[in-house]
Parts: C-alpha cells; sequence; structure tokens
C-alpha cells in the first residue's frame, strides 16, 4: 500500500497510540481540564487590562485601579499554577506511556521467530527500542496537549475579538488566512523531511552498531578507511536530512514574524485614527487587541511547532507499531507439559524453506531411540544445524512432522519443548556479566551450591576458581576475555543445569584450544550420560563412538551407520570426508 506523504495527523495511527492511555485517563482528563483552564486565565489578563486602561485610568479612579490589578495579579498567578501543572502532568503521562510501550515492544522483540532476525537489523531495532520510543514521549508533552492547549487559547481570543469591535477583528482575521496557509505547507513539509530524518538515524545507528561490533573484521582486512568513507557518505546524508528542516523553519518563522508586524501595524493605524476622528473605537479596545493579536499569532506559530513535534512522534509510532503488530512469532498454543519426556524423536517427511522455493531440507526420515547417541555430519550448508534449528522450533517447519516422545512439538507448550531441548552452540554467547549470571542467567530457583556441585560434576569447578574472582568474574561484553574452550565450558554448565532430555551439540567442538580439549571431553561425556543426544560436527574424530552418525547432504540423509559400517561403504560419502580430513591431518 502506498504510503501517503504529507498527512499532518493520522487518526488510526493515534487511537493505537491511545490504547497505552486508558490505563492513565485521570491524569489524562487532569490535563485536558488543565488546558482549558490555561486558555481561559491567558486571556483573562488582556481584558482586565482593557477595563484598567478604560473605565479607571482614563476617568482617574485609583481605587478602582488598584482592585483590577490585583485582579490581573490574581489571574497570572492562575495562569502560573495551571501552566506548571500542565506541563508536568503532559510529560508524566507521556514517560508512562512510553514505558509501557517500550515494554510491549520489547516483549514482542524477544518473541519473534529467528527468521524475523535473519531479516532485521540490530541497530535498527535499537534505534526503535530507543530513540523512536523517547520521540513518541513528545507528542504527549509538548505535541498533542500543547496544540490543544493553544487552539482552545485561540478560540478564547476570537470569540473575545468578535465581542469586543468586529472592525478590528476583520483586520486581524485579514492576516489569518496567510499565517495559516503557510502552517499548512510548513506542516507537510516538515512530516517529509521528519520522514527523511529517522529513516537516516536508522541507518547511521545500524551501520555504526555493525561496525563496532565487529571491528575485529574491519582492523584485520585493513577496511578502516573504507569504513570511515561508508561513515562519511551515511552521515553527510544525515546531515543534510536535518538541514532540510532548518531549512523550512527558517523560511516559515520569520514569515509568521512579518505577518504579526503588520497586522500590529494596522491595528495600531486604524485604532488609533478611530479614537482622533472620535469614534466607537476606545483606547482600551487597542490595547485588547494588541495583545489578542499576539496571543492569537503566537500560538499559530507554536501550533506549527508542535505539530513537527508531534508528526515526528507519529513517525515514531508508525515505526514502532509496525514491530508489535508484525505476526513473525512462533505460534506458542500448545497443551502438551510434561515433567519428564523418554527423549524419542521421530522425523518424518520433512521439509524447509527459509526462502520459499528454496529448500534446505528436503523430505527427511529419521527415527532416534530414547538415549541414543547420533552423530550428524555433512559439509556445510547441508543442513544440519536447520534440522536443529526446527527441533527446537527457532523455525517452523514447511511440511513432514517432529515428534517427540509420539507428540508433536507443537503440541509441547513452547518454554516445557525447550525446557527439554539443551542446545550448545559453536558460537557460544555470553553477556557483559558474572560467569555464575552467565550460567544461571538470572534464575533465582538456581543457587551457587548447585552451580558449584554441576561444575565440579563435569569437571570445570577449578578452571572457574582459577580465574580472577572466580564465579564473580565479569566476562565482559559477548565474553571476550574468556577464550573459545572456556566459553564452551561454560555453555556446557549451562546446559548441564537445566538437566534437558534432549542434548544437541552443535559443532561445541569445533574451536576450542588445546588446554580445553581435555575438559571438554570430560564434560561431553557427563553431560551426554543417559540422554538422547545428537552431535553435530566437522571432526569426525569426536563422534567415532557414535550409536548412528547420519550423513547429511543439500539437505537430504544420503547414509546412516556406525562408524565401522560407514567407512565400508567404498566411495561412500562418510568415508569421502574422512579420507579428506584423514589426509588435513596427515599434511
Amino acid at each position: 500500500m502506498k504510503k501517503k506523504k504529507g498527512k499532518i495527523f493520522d487518526l488510526k495511527l493515534f487511537s493505537k497510540l491511545m490504547v497505552y492511555v486508558r490505563p492513565y485517563n485521570s491524569t489524562y482528563y487532569f490535563v485536558m481540564l488543565s488546558a482549558i483552564l490555561l486558555a481561559a486565565f491567558s486571556s483573562l489578563t488582556p481584558y482586565l487590562l482593557k477595563v484598567v486602561v478604560d473605565d479607571f485610568i482614563r476617568l482617574k479612579d485609583y481605587d478602582g485601579m488598584v482592585l483590577l490589578i490585583g485582579m490581573m495579579l490574581a489571574a497570572l498567578l492562575a495562569e502560573v499554577l495551571f501552566q506548571f501543572l500542565f506541563v508536568y502532568f503532559a510529560n508524566w503521562l507521556g514517560q508512562r506511556v512510553i514505558q509501557d510501550l517500550r515494554v510491549a515492544l520489547f516483549q514482542k522483540i524477544i518473541g519473534f521467530k529467528m527468521a524475523y532476525f535473519d531479516q532485521s537489523a540490530v541497530g535498527r531495532l535499537v534505534t526503535r527500542a530507543v530513540n523512536d520510543i523517547e520521540t513518541i514521549a513528545s507528542i504527549f508533552s509538548q505535541g498533542l496537549f500543547m496544540i490543544i492547549a493553544d487552539l482552545l487559547k485561540m478560540l478564547v481570543v476570537i470569540v473575545i475579538m468578535l465581542v469586543m469591535d468586529w472592525q478590528l477583528s476583520l483586520i486581524v482575521f485579514s492576516i489569518l488566512p496567510i499565517i495559516v496557509y503557510a502552517t499548512r505547507l510548513f506542516q507537510k513539509s516538515m512530516k517529509s523531511a521528519f520522514e527523511e530524518v529517522r529513516l537516516q538515524v536508522a541507518n547511521l545507528n545500524s551501520f555504526v552498531q555493525e561496525r563496532i561490533t565487529g571491528i575485529q573484521i574491519v582492523q584485520l582486512f585493513h577496511r578502516e578507511k573504507i569504513e570511515y568513507n561508508t561513515f562519511m557518505t551515511i552521515n553527510e546524508k544525515h546531515k543534510k536530512a536535518w538541514l532540510k528542516t532548518v531549512w523550512y523553519n527558517s523560511i516559515f518563522f520569520p514569515v509568521a514574524e512579518i505577518a504579526s508586524s503588520i497586522t500590529l501595524g494596522l491595528l495600531v493605524w486604524y485604532g488609533g485614527l478611530n479614537v482622533v476622528l472620535g469614534g466607537t473605537i476606545s483606547l482600551g479596545t487597542i490595547f485588547l487587541f494588541i495583545q489578542m493579536s499576539q496571543l492569537l499569532f503566537r500560538p499559530l506559530r507554536h501550533i506549527a511547532d508542535k505539530f513537527n513535534t508531534l508528526q515526528m512522534g507519529m513517525v515514531a509510532a508508525e515505526r514502532i507499531f509496525k514491530i508489535t503488530e508484525n505476526d513473525s512469532k512462533i505460534v506458542d498454543d500448545g497443551k502438551w507439559d510434561p515433567e519428564h519426556i523418554e527423549g524419542k524423536i521421530s522425523i518424518r517427511k520433512l521439509r524447509f524453506s527459509y526462502t520459499r522455493g528454496e529448500e534446505v531440507i528436503c523430505g527427511i526420515d529419521l527415527e532416534i531411540q530414547p538415549g541414543e547417541r547420533i552423530a550428524i555430519v555433512g559439509a556445510t550448508g547441508a543442513g544440519k544445524s536447520t534440522l536443529i534449528n526446527l527441533l527446537s522450533r527457532f523455525y517452523e517447519f514447511d511440511k513432514g512432522a517432529i515428534d517427540l516422545d509420539d507428540h508433536s512439538i507443537r503440541d509441547f507448550k513452547l518454554s516445557n519443548l525447550r525446557k527439554h531441548v539443551g542446545i550448545v552452540l559453536q558460537d557460544v554467547f555470553l553477556f557483559a556479566d558474572t560467569i555464575y549470571n552467565n550460567i544461571t542467567l538470572h534464575d533465582p530457583s538456581i543457587t551457587r551450591e548447585m552451580v558449584e556441585s554441576a561444575a565440579r560434576q563435569i569437571g570445570v569447578h577449578e578452571f572457574i576458581q582459577s580465574l580472577p574472582g572466580g564465579y564473580d568474574y565479569n566476562v565482559k561484553e559477548r565474553g571476550v576475555m574468556l577464550s573459545s574452550g572456556q566459553r564452551q565450558l561454560i555453555a556446557f554448565l549451562r546446559v548441564y543445569l537445566s538437566q534437558p532430555s534432549v542434548l544437541v551439540l552443535d559443532e561445541a567442538t569445533s574451536s576450542i584450544d588445546s588446554h580445553s580439549e581435555e575438559l571438554i571431553k570430560k564434560a561431553t561425556h557427563k553431560i551426554t550420560a543417559n540422554k538422547t543426544s545428537i552431535l553435530i560436527a566437522h571432526r569426525l574424530s569426536t563422534i567415532k563412538n557414535a550409536d548412528r552418525i547420519v550423513v547429511m547432504d543439500a539437505g537430504k540423509i544420503v547414509e546412516i551407520g556406525t562408524h565401522r559400517d560407514l567407512l565400508a561403504i567404498k566411495n561412500g560419502f562418510y568415508s569421502q570426508l574422512y579420507k579428506i580430513q584423514f589426509l588435513e591431518v596427515a599434511v
């Protein structure tokens, strides 16, 4: 659907945003009431000044003048009070709304399918969750309510003008269409400009986030100058997008100021001439209209500015709701929630494609018995890791079936399924936190004693204790303070504590260092004992003792058997892989 450019206010989008205001309706209505009272009190002071000039100063009534000045002071104090209440609670409401919206956004993001993250840049998601959310707060703090307050002021001013003198009102209203038209053009141009600004901010954040994350590659391949030049190009686009908004502001506000000054001059000329010629217009009325014209034009200029803020917030809200309304989520409607499973896995006629029409799993059939130790091997891209992702429901298969203990994995509650299927990935991710917190993932049911006991059982306790601070050692972002082998040991301990019935080691021993190799072997033997185990490995020497070895190629199972059986197949896939690795080791 083609997006309409220049649309000032999207009511449908705003109604979605108002859903998050409902829990704070009392505050919302109080802010609206404050806006009404603020409009009334701000218009009362000029009228009282008119009365002072015409009825007291002109007649030299000092006592009456003091009384009216006291009333003006009271009106001013009331205006200040409601201005404070209005600004404070409008901002309070905005912060509450974005707090709830940010929680809803984060909850949505962490529930997405892996396919969503395959197609979405992390930097853009960070921009949505941080920058765009903050921009939405300004809809309430500086946009919507400010516009309502200004519109109310203008309405009150127009009514007072018409009641006091229609001739002077016509002078003011004759200039008003010019400002209204200029404001309309300004708003349409600024909306388009702010959409470009948000796009360039997202591009900039995404680029910087990716390059900082991949700084090692940037430096390793001497791409500093190339990435610098690319950054300069993106930054230039970002600057131009913002300068476009500056250009529109530079045109509009001088035009509005000139129109206001012309109106002021016409009021003084016509009103003064009327007074000199003995007309019906009083001096106080001229003072009133001078102030009222400013009260009319100033809010109009403010409305234009506030519309910019409102439009930025609406653009941000549109981006946020595109995420929250995205249905790329694993359907978790299973009811099966067993406390324990045997670990039998049945895969029948399984088909899957990341991109429609390009199958990576092509009609696989595989039966794994409880407690069986299965190894899956094959060239890169054969579909090994994809098969495991389907078992854990990181992706949804297209056709066929995957059963666990004769129940479809879709019948399981998602949390229960993933509790029973433990995975140690090749690329272990650790958070910038302590080793203890990376093991427990802040699960309050796992105690320090349980962690240390499990660490002793799989033989990694001494390794952890040798680190500065032991279990309280902070591994920094992505675990950079540990070697790849050490990170694997932490991952082994993490999955061992969860005691899954099915264990998957996805290339878990492909990048270990020699110092950690013995620990890895001991840990692997311990955590796979009496469990249905699936080992995915390029290093065939690590899976010789598997009960069966499954050989995959181009998304299909081409051979199944023991190490000895598969080597006996002349020119078989497995024997060829083994010969290649044997020659590599020999060299």
